[in-house]
């Protein structure tokens, strides 16, 4: 029983971020300056229609209530309701581009993550912090995402993969590197030393268990890094992801596209933070 319980809080935890998350973008969208305003109104080929759709629109959107109940019924549709720029289901435009956003983050997390364990690895071995790790990383997370990828483009070298896999080992170093200096001086690890056992046993048998919470974590904070850097470096470098379609529904205010978006991360954060907690919160119990 409590097993059903504590699955039941669970999920009714997600549900209330996820409609936390719906109605605060609806809003934050909706009330933005500029809302209800078009770039065609300023030519005088499409002005009369364009100011008759945005005054269906105004009056369409005028309570927040049957707005937020219409891109709910997108959902239940399985479509997302209309995209506002394109005139297309949001699901048509979002399929396609889902797997390059995803191929990208997950290579992304995987490169960052053997990158910053090997140099933790090397880092925390030493008695003392050294310059030589510490400065790199410190660099690479005091530069902006959108300044690293211009910087790729001005020289011409580079891409998304390496930007954002740059920014995620950087940050992904200095947890690391702290977990792993303080799990090394562990009493028993200084015992298995005493007696012998070597570096790679100790980590196979003593340090990865022991940090494997911390590690989860980790995953989850790489995650969101990596979601939150997908809109500079998808239209910086034109990869037509997510982040690009997120960033061109903003401009045009097409609150569909952008919930949808937004739904999805949210999703995908509140599953990671899940997997993180889920292990230690089910012994728990």
């Amino acid at each position: 029983m409590s097993l059903a319980l504590h699955g039941l809080q669970r999920l009714l935890r997600t549900f209330a971020i996820l409609l936390i998350v719906a109605v605060g973008s609806t809003v934050l969208v909706r009330y933005a300056p500029g809302y209800l305003s078009d770039a065609r109104e300023m030519d005088a080929r499409y002005a009369g229609t364009v100011r008759t759709e945005l005054a269906a629109e105004a009056e369409r959107s005028q309570a927040l209530g049957p707005l937020l109940a219409s891109q709910i019924r997108g959902w239940m549709h399985g479509d997302f309701g209309v995209s506002r720029q394109y005139g297309v289901p949001v699901l048509e435009l979002i399929e396609p581009r889902l797997a390059n956003t995803g191929i990208l983050l997950l290579q992304a997390i995987g490169l960052a993550w053997l990158l910053a364990g090997s140099t933790a690895l090397l880092s925390s071995a030493r008695k003392r912090p050294s310059l030589l790790w510490q400065i790199p990383a410190t660099l690479l997370l005091a530069i902006p995402t959108a300044a690293m990828a211009t910087l790729c483009l001005l020289a011409n070298s580079g891409g998304p993969l390496l930007v954002l896999t740059l920014l995620l080992a950087a940050r992904d170093f200095k947890l690391l590197d702290r977990i792993l200096r303080k799990t090394w001086r562990d009493p028993h690890l200084l015992h298995a030393r005493a007696q012998g056992l070597g570096p790679l046993a100790m980590l196979r048998a003593h340090v990865i268990p022991s940090i494997a919470s911390d590690l989860r974590t980790l995953a989850t904070l790489s995650i969101v890094t990596g979601l939150s850097a997908l809109v500079p470096v998808e239209v910086i470098f034109s990869v037509p992801g997510l982040g690009q379609l997120a960033w061109n529904a903003a401009l045009n205010r097409d609150l569909p596209i952008l919930l949808a978006i937004t739904m999805i991360m949210a999703v995908c954060v509140t599953f990671a933070g899940m997997l993180s907690e889920g292990e230690a919160e089910w012994k728990a119990v």
